[in-house]
């Protein structure tokens, strides 16, 4: 819960981490597998419900019988046990039938849906996949500058849902942002949550506990007036809050003394309400994070007329390959320096099919090479699920890791295993290298293939909105198109890194991003991409 002021004067906290925000992913597939989880469970809630209903429709019928027997024996008791029927069966029916009623009452038709939840609970998210999604649809109201209303009211660009936000909801949105320390976003969902119960929508929270969670976030974002207002409506509606009155009291005091120090008088706070845009979204550590973000959105592109008329289409037969001679790819620039192609066609829905069947039991979080050590290891920076297929799995994969040899002239026996990852919804990876610097020259020393030379990048879905492969260092995006894969190299001829390439894989809005990528490596290259003669040949 907020904060007690008064105990600031005594003791103030600092907590800082370098994974700042814990995120959890679970990919779209798996998601898929609990949707039809869910179904099964609302089907067996269906079967118990039906069973209550017996049960207390058998209990109903008993009650009307008793009832009306104790109607007549009641009404003479003399009387009725004179008859000795009467008085036998009034002996049966305590002796026996009550107890069969009793039997009746405690039958618990729960069993089977219990056993049933208790089968599937070890499938189900738990706190951290919840939290984990709420972030998500925090990092992409931030990169796609979408306010709160329309996530709560399903508005996102291309669509219109009627997956609705509730008061509640909203609440717990901005409670994740709060037990986070991001007050940001604690504050844009606690608003948009007090916007919905002022509007008339029914809630279980409170609007005191609305308050109270939102004028400190408030505090914290530096808007001390607007703290002050929003702080003496929870007084007003609740005179015996614990922590209002303190707040207030401190709110005043700190303002006025800022006040006296700037020599200002006091303004009061702004009536317009708290929207994206009322406060500036803290920095955090990532240098290019406003133009990587722009980039998403398809802002801030650099593909001028001049550059684009470099750019051509053309035949591939990977120089007179064999296999590629009698069917050539359409071979498409993406972007001429660095330059980067497209391929077209180069995966068929059924390859598709088969390497995504193989990836799914195996799906598991994304992992990054640790620079110091060498070890793969998740980060909160990548927000995916991936597998690695090796060319033993299945024809599939040896004739597609073929295929890419034959397109790009490198060798793949140095190169890293297939690498199948699913971006769900916000899943992404921030701008990065594929290559490792000269500052961890142990990234790929237990591989013992050099560095990463080259990335092949499959598109294996196409996405209704977001999830472009974008460099913020030349202002280029790259959009899935399924069945397509792009293609540059990462190192110069002279074996040094082009930093130019750093690149980000941008958050999923809607949809899901099926991607497959192959790192290839130095070892191997040697006639195959001969070394230049400067440092940037």
């Amino acid at each position: 819960m907020p904060i007690n002021l008064g105990f600031i004067f005594l003791m103030v906290i600092f907590i800082f981490r370098d994974s700042f925000i814990i995120t959890v992913c679970v990919s779209l597939g798996q998601m898929t597998d609990l949707i039809y989880t869910e179904k099964e469970l609302v089907q067996s809630l269906r079967e118990y419900i039906k069973a209550e209903e017996s049960k207390l429709a058998s209990v109903k019928s008993w009650a009307k019988k008793l009832d009306a027997l104790t109607r007549v024996s009641t009404s003479d008791p003399e009387g009725y046990l004179a008859h000795p029927v009467n008085a036998y069966k009034l002996m049966k029916r305590l002796n026996t039938e009550w107890s069969e009623l009793e039997s009746l009452v405690l039958q618990n038709p729960s069993d089977g849906f219990i056993s049933n939840m208790s089968i599937h609970r070890q499938y189900f998210p738990d706190e951290e996949d919840e939290t984990g999604a709420a972030k998500a649809l925090m990092r992409l109201q931030d990169t796609y500058q979408l306010d709160s209303e329309a996530f709560s009211r399903g508005k996102l660009p291309g669509m219109h849902s009627s997956a609705v936000l509730t008061v509640d909801d909203c609440f717990d949105m901005g409670k994740t942002a709060y037990n986070d320390a991001d007050y940001y976003h604690a504050v844009l969902w606690m608003q948009q949550s007090l916007r919905q119960l002022d509007d008339g929508e029914e809630a279980v929270v409170s609007k005191a506990d609305i308050l109270d969670y939102l004028s400190y976030s408030v505090y914290q974002m530096g808007d001390l007036p607007r703290a002050i207002e929003l702080t003496r409506r929870l007084v007003a509606i609740d005179s015996t809050h614990q922590r209002a009155g303190g707040n207030l009291r401190y709110f005043e005091k700190l303002l006025f003394k800022q006040l006296q120090e700037l020599n200002q008088s006091y303004q009061p706070a702004s009536e317009e309400p708290i929207q994206l845009g009322t406060y500036s979204r803290p920095k955090d550590h990532l240098p290019e994070r406003e133009a990587y973000e722009a980039l998403c959105r398809g802002e801030g592109l650099q593909m001028t007329e001049a550059r684009r008329s470099h750019l051509f289409c053309r035949y591939h037969d990977g120089r007179r390959n064999p296999r590629l001679l009698l069917k050539p790819l359409k071979e498409e620039d993406e972007w001429d320096s660095p330059h980067i192609v497209r391929y077209l066609d180069i995966l068929s829905d059924e390859e598709i099919e088969k390497i995504k069947e193989l990836a799914k039991p195996r799906l598991a979080r994304a992992t990054v090479r640790d620079p110091k050590t060498g070890v793969l290891t998740t980060a909160n920076y990548r927000v995916s699920k991936s597998a690695w297929l090796e060319a033993e799995d299945d024809p599939v994969i040896e004739r597609v890791n073929q295929r890419i040899e034959d397109i790009t002239g490198l060798t793949v026996d140095t190169a890293e295993l297939l690498q199948v990852a699913n971006y769900g919804v916000g899943g992404q990876y921030e701008p990065h290298y594929d290559f490792s610097r000269k500052d961890e020259p142990d990234a790929f020393k237990r591989l013992g293939t050099g560095n990463r030379v080259a990335t092949f990048l499959n598109y294996m879905s196409d996405v209704e909105a977001g999830g472009a492969t974008v460099f913020p260092d030349f202002g280029a995006a790259i959009w899935p198109r399924k069945g397509t894969a792009v293609f540059w190299y990462n190192l110069f001829r002279s074996g040094e890194g082009d930093y130019r390439t750093r690149h980000a894989a941008c958050p999923v809005l809607v949809g899901s991003k099926w991607v497959s990528n192959k790192w290839i490596h130095e070892r191997g290259q040697e006639f195959r991409r001969p070394c230049g003669l400067t440092e940037v040949d």
